[in-house]
Parts: C-alpha cells; structure tokens; sequence
C-alpha cells in the first residue's frame, strides 16, 4: 500500500487504527477482552497488572475474576474483623488503577481452595458471559526454585481455569444449563499462565511505562505490606530481571507469562 491509500485508511482523528494500537501494545491479534483469575486478592496485581493496564490503555476490555476472599491474609490480628471487606476493597482500588471494566470476588475461603466441578462451572459461566479470546491465570505447575509462588491456592486456581477453558468451555453438552440460559460454548484460543516456572516462561511483555500503575495498584493492597518500600523495590528487581531475562535488554521491566494456545487454526473439532 503507498502512503496516499495508507493515509486514506486512517480514520479522520489522525488516531492510527485500532488493530495497530492493539499490536504496538503486544496484544495478541483478535483480542479485545481478557479475563484475568487469582486465587486471592492482589495476585493479579503481582502477576499480571502491568500488562493489563498497558492493553486497557490500548483499549482492550480487562475483568478480574478473584477466587477466595483473601480472608486469611494480612498480618495484625486486630486487623481480622473485617478483613474480607477490606480485602475487597484493596482489590477494586487496584483493578481501578489498572484499567479494569469489572470486578469480582467470591467466597471461596482463603488457604482451602480446591478443583471442584462446582468451581469449573462457575469459570465456565464467567467466560461465558463475558467471551475474552484470552485468559490469564496462575500457573497450576510449581516452581521448585522460588517456592512461595506456589501457594496451594495459587495453584488450585490455575488448574480449575485450565479444567474450564479444555474442555468445558467449547462443550455445549458439559454443562447444558448454562446453555438452556443462553450461555453459548466457544473455543478460547489464548491462556496465558502468570508465575510460572522460569523454564515455562515464553512471552515477556514490556510494562516500563506501566511500573508506576503496577505499583499504584500493589500499594491498593495495604493489608499485606508490612514494607511497601520493599515490597515496590523486590517488584521492581523482579520486573527488571525478567526483562534482561526475555531479552528486552538492561533496565527493561516486564512480565512474564507461559503463554498457550488451547485453539488454533489447525486444532481439530471435538471434545
């Protein structure tokens, strides 16, 4: 195309199209709405929230989805009563911060979530209404060289959304309540896994410009900071490291994901 009939394909504001804004903002193609899930209030912040505000900022339609009511974290035992609430709150401050369209937090309890069919009906539900081509969730695999990453929730979480996305999802006949409610299968294409193993990790998203958003929606999380300072600095060591790590080079701050495709153009039909 000459510059006369690519100047004549952008729209009259002078804004380059869509489909451009979203590539410059390492969206996959054909995505405008992701879903994120954690396991408790503030994963997604730790894991993913960067780039989520870098593809809201572009126009993408992000929603959290968090698991349990985080209700036992925190640290100060006068601050037990209530926590549920605050937790909530921290967590919609954040998701504000981010970009995010919707929140929601259910009443699984903190430390004892678990796959259940329950739990895979109601991921199936969500993404079902809501239709993102991608979603993120924790990695259901543990990193045996950092360790606390890999909370028996954090996990539980990841498997359950794994369990939903192949093959209850793309199955009318899985759940044929959801579809009596006019909740229709479709095929996701992308899940991206956040926390995953170093030797999973194949995508590194830039977020140097969405550092200070991502710190923002961490400081939401007072309840578990004990050391915000040190909190932001370990957040940004790791961002950092990552970066050099996925070859963005020195100083680069980005997250990294294990990103999978569940289907593609050549994935056959059936269940």
């Amino acid at each position: 195309m000459n510059e006369q009939n690519t100047a004549a394909a952008r729209p009259l504001d002078g804004r380059p199209p869509l489909r451009e804004v979203l590539l410059a903002a390492d969206v996959p193609d054909g995505v405008d709405t992701v879903v994120a899930f954690g396991a408790h209030p503030d994963d997604i912040d730790f894991g993913a929230s960067g780039t989520l505000a870098r593809w809201a900022a572009a126009g993408v339609a992000v929603h959290f989805v968090v698991m349990t009511k985080g209700d036992a974290g925190g640290f100060d035992p006068a601050e037990r009563l209530g926590l549920e609430d605050t937790r909530r709150a921290e967590q919609e401050a954040a998701a504000r911060a981010v970009g995010a369209l919707s929140v929601r937090v259910w009443e699984e309890a903190d430390g004892h979530l678990a796959p259940s069919d329950r739990l895979q009906r109601d991921v199936v539900r969500v993404l079902r209404e809501l239709g993102p081509q991608l979603v993120l969730a924790p990695h259901p695999e543990r990193d045996y060289e950092r360790y606390q990453r890999s909370h028996p929730d954090h996990l539980a979480c990841g498997e359950i959304v794994a369990r939903a996305v192949y093959p209850a999802l793309e199955n009318p006949f899985a759940y044929p309540e959801l579809e009596e409610e006019g909740l229709q299968a479709y095929r996701l294409r992308h899940l991206w896994f956040y926390g995953a193993p170093g030797a999973r990790e194949n995508r590194f998203v830039d977020v140097s410009e969405q550092l200070p958003t991502k710190l923002t929606a961490l400081r939401s999380h007072l309840s578990q900071h004990p050391d915000v300072a040190a909190m932001e600095a370990f957040v940004t060591r790791q961002l950092r490291a990552q970066g050099e790590r996925g070859g963005l080079g020195t100083g680069v701050a980005a997250e990294a994901f294990h990103a999978t495709e569940v289907n593609t153009a050549q994935t056959i039909a059936g269940f």
